[in-house]
C-alpha cells in the first residue's frame, strides 16, 4: 500500500479581492432585477489534475519555479487544506515541516513554546516530556530555554522550531524549505538530521526545496511541477539536470532581452563579445565531453593600462564556481593601449561532466592587480557526450587508476574488482 497517493487532484482559487457582504447582497439584488453585474474574477488552478504515488520508505523531491504549485500540494498532503476535486490518501502519521515556528507565542518562554508547538504538531505531553532534553540540546538553546521567545533572534526561533518538528515520531515527513535555518554550522546539523531520518529510520519523505543540489543528494525520485501540473517525473539526476537546462534557457532569454549582464567595471575596459568556438573555429554553444574548445573575448580598452592579466572561469547556473584559469603564465602584457582586441584562451580538454554551465571573465591591471572588469553568466554552454562509468556524479571526471593485491584479482565472480580507469 502506498504511503501517499494523489489521484486527479485539482485546487482552484478565486482571483481578485474578496467582496464585502454588503456588495454581495447588492449584486444579488441587481441580478434579481435583471441588471448587469460585474462578472466574478476567473478561477486560478494552483494544481491541475495531479497524479502520483509514493511507496513507504521512499524519498521524493518536488521542484519547480515559483508559483508551480509545490507548497499548495504539500498543504494538501499535510491536511492543512483540501483539494477542489480529486483525492489525497496518506497512510501513516505525518510530521509536516511546513512554516516551522508557526504558532510560537512571543510572550511564552522557549520551554512553553516547545510544549505548545509540539501539541500543535500532534505530540502528547508525555511524548514531549520524553524528548524535551533532546530538543533543547539539538537547538543549542539550553541557556535561553526559559527566556521569552520575543527576545530570541529569528534564527534562534527557527532552530528551536526545527528541533521540535523533527522530533515527531511519524512515518511520513513533509518538508518545505526548512533545511536552510540558522548559521552554516546549524544548517549542516539540520542536513545530517534529515539524512539520519532517511537512511537509519527509513522514513517516507517528501521534500520541497529550491536547493536543487540538496534535492539531488537526498532524493531517489523527483517530480517537477510546472503551472500546477507534473511536467516531469524520474530519477533525481535526470529531472534535476532537466531543471538546470530549463533554468539556463530562461536565464539566457532574460539576458538577451534585458541586456542585463552581471558585470562590474571601472569604465576603462568593456567586454564587447564573448564566443565559444570549436577547435576548428566554428561558433558553438555545445562542447563534447573531453573535447577541445576556444574562448574568444573581444574587449574595448578606453584608457591605457599596465601589467594586465586576463582570466576566465566556469560556474553552474546557480553560481557554484567550478574552475578558473588566468593568463599570467602564458602571456605578459606590460602595456595595453586603447583599442579593440580579441583575447583567446584555448582549452585542450573540457573535463566537466555533461550539463549546462556558464562563463565568467575578468581583467586586472597594475601591480596591485586591481579589477578593471569582471562579469559572470556571460555565456551559457552545454557539455554533452558519453562519460566513463567511473564518473557518474559530480562535475569533473577524475583521471585515476585503481590497484589491488594480486590475490583479489582472482576473487570469485560475485566480487567485482576494477584495476583500471576507463
Amino acid at each position: 500500500m502506498p504511503a501517499i497517493e494523489v489521484s486527479h487532484v485539482t485546487k482552484e482559487y478565486q482571483l481578485g479581492a474578496l467582496k464585502s457582504l454588503k456588495q454581495k447582497l447588492l449584486n444579488t439584488g441587481a441580478r434579481l432585477l435583471g441588471r448587469d453585474v460585474e462578472p466574478p474574477p476567473p478561477l486560478f488552478k494552483a494544481l491541475n489534475d495531479v497524479n502520483f504515488s509514493i511507496e513507504p520508505g521512499e524519498v521524493v523531491g518536488i521542484i519547480g519555479h515559483n508559483g508551480a504549485g509545490k507548497s499548495t500540494l504539500l498543504k494538501m498532503l499535510a491536511r492543512i487544506s483540501s483539494p477542489t476535486s480529486g483525492h489525497v490518501k496518506v497512510n501513516g502519521r505525518v510530521a509536516p515541516l511546513i512554516e516551522v515556528g508557526a504558532g510560537f507565542v512571543g510572550d511564552f518562554t522557549g520551554r512553553e513554546n516547545v510544549y505548545l508547538n509540539g501539541a500543535i504538531l500532534g505530540m502528547s505531553k508525555r511524548e514531549i516530556d520524553r524528548k524535551f532534553d533532546e530538543i533543547v540540546d539539538f537547538a543549542e538553546m539550553a541557556q535561553f530555554i526559559d527566556t521569552p521567545v520575543k527576545r530570541y533572534s529569528s534564527g534562534m526561533q527557527v532552530k528551536l522550531a526545527f528541533a521540535v518538528a523533527t522530533s515527531i515520531e511519524a512515518e511520513i515527513l513533509i518538508v518545505d524549505e526548512v533545511l536552510a535555518v540558522g548559521d552554516l554550522a546549524f544548517q549542516r546539523k539540520c542536513f545530517d538530521r534529515m539524512e539520519d531520518l532517511i537512511k537509519r529510520e527509513q522514513r517516507t519523505v517528501l521534500l520541497v526545496s529550491h536547493n536543487i543540489r540538496q534535492v539531488q543528494r537526498l532524493c531517489s525520485r523527483v517530480l517537477m511541477l510546472d503551472r500546477g501540473q507534473v511536467a516531469h517525473e524520474g530519477s533525481a539526476t535526470e529531472v534535476c539536470n532537466l531543471f538546470y537546462s530549463q533554468t539556463a534557457v530562461r536565464i539566457a532569454s532574460n539576458v538577451s532581452h534585458t541586456k542585463a549582464r552581471n558585470v562590474s567595471a571601472t569604465g576603462e575596459v568593456d567586454l564587447i563579445d564573448v564566443r565559444l568556438e570549436t577547435k576548428h573555429g566554428l561558433l558553438s554553444e555545445q562542447v563534447e565531453y573531453n573535447g577541445a574548445l576556444r574562448l574568444n573575448f573581444k574587449i574595448r580598452v578606453d584608457a591605457p593600462l599596465d601589467n594586465v592579466t586576463f582570466g576566465f572561469g566556469v560556474h553552474t547556473t546557480d553560481f557554484l564556481y567550478l574552475a578558473t584559469n588566468n593568463s599570467e603564465t602564458d602571456i605578459s602584457v606590460s602595456e595595453l593601449a586603447p583599442g579593440t582586441y580579441s583575447i583567446v584562451c584555448n582549452v585542450a580538454r573540457m573535463s566537466l561532466l555533461p550539463g549546462v554551465y556558464s562563463i565568467r571573465f575578468g581583467i586586472t591591471a597594475g601591480r596591485a592587480a586591481r579589477t578593471v572588469f569582471y562579469g559572470e553568466n556571460l555565456l551559457q554552454f552545454n557539455v554533452s557526450g558519453k562519460i566513463p562509468i567511473t564518473s557518474r556524479e559530480g562535475f569533473i571526471a577524475l583521471e585515476a587508476s585503481w590497484h589491488a593485491p594480486r590475490e583479489l584479482l582472482h576473487a570469485p565472480d560475485d566480487i567485482k574488482v576494477s584495476n583500471s580507469f576507463t
